[in-house]
């Protein structure tokens, strides 16, 4: 008679992949997005680990999260052991016939600064699919299957950051706004157009030129930022500019720049690559026609 003894099963390894993420960012939260699970789903992974491993790995308080010693002291051999995992699914990737290159951006990178060179790229590569992912956070290339990202950073000198151009912003609006808008004080009399996620722009600029508005936060919000560029068109209010996204609607004359006066934010508009031994073999021509 065969025996068949039954074997002692190690954990889950969607138990294993969230702790690993929420020991990373030291956040259910942020591991959350990451996976693309819910903060409930995180936490009950982690649960599962702690029950199986009897012992606990994060203690919860009414800040957050923060990992116990125990926890502390799994976080490098898991990361190693995800890295060496997200390597052999690049790589099992790249196997299939016909390349496919993906790109994540923020919202209003993809909708108004992206598609004109993603165009040029395809007709330099005709053999790659190219896709696009907007996203509001930059993803952890290092996990996800992207193989390079855009959006708004502070530069850091890293290798794997190519900055493209400074962020400048400057208030603009259609050309049948701007004789109003230019003799008004303060813009008093004008609704101003808000980007809900750069909802300091306006304060900022003021601050930096020195320019009073009687009331920053009077106007209309907008979730999505080509939203706000598309408004200003139309002549609903003046806009906060970020310069390298609306180019070319600078250039072609449905918006112009209120204010001689730009404000530089700090960040710059840069190319995230994973790193050199991640990355696909097109990848440095995709981000040369990029920077063009």
């Amino acid at each position: 008679m065969s025996v068949a003894p039954k074997r002692p099963k190690g954990p889950p390894l969607n138990a294993m992949r969230a702790f690993e993420a929420a020991a990373r960012h030291i956040s259910f939260v942020a591991a959350s997005e990451e996976l693309n699970v819910t903060p409930g789903a995180i936490s009950q992974h982690i649960k599962a680990l702690e029950g199986w491993a009897g012992t606990p790995l994060f203690r919860r308080n009414a800040q957050g999260v923060e990992l116990t010693p125990e926890g502390r002291s799994l976080v490098a051999e898991f990361t190693a052991a995800f890295d060496q995992l997200a390597d052999a699914a690049r790589a099992l990737r790249n196997l299939r016939p016909k390349a496919e290159f993906h790109i994540a951006a923020l919202p209003a990178v993809a909708q108004l600064w992206l598609p004109k060179r993603l165009r040029r790229i395809r007709a330099q590569l005709p053999d790659v699919n190219f896709s696009v992912t907007a996203l509001e956070a930059p993803p952890s290339l290092s996990r996800e299957m992207f193989d390079l990202s855009i959006f708004f950073a502070v530069p850091d000198g890293s290798p794997d950051q190519i900055p493209i151009s400074q962020d400048e912003i400057v208030p603009v609006c259609a050309p049948t706004l701007m004789g109003r808008a230019e003799g008004a004080i303060g813009f008093q009399d004008i609704p101003l157009l808000h980007d809900q996620i750069w909802n300091d722009d306006w304060a900022m600029w003021s601050r930096h030129t020195g320019f009073h508005l009687h009331n920053d936060n009077n106007g209309p919000q907008f979730s999505l930022y080509s939203l706000a560029v598309e408004e200003a068109k139309a002549g609903a209010g003046v806009l906060m500019g970020h310069l390298c996204l609306i180019e070319d609607a600078l250039a072609v004359g449905t918006l112009a720049a209120v204010h001689t006066q730009t404000c530089q934010t700090g960040l710059s508009l840069a190319i995230e690559v994973p790193r050199q031994s991640r990355r696909r073999e097109e990848t440095d021509q995709v981000v040369a026609l990029l920077s063009a």
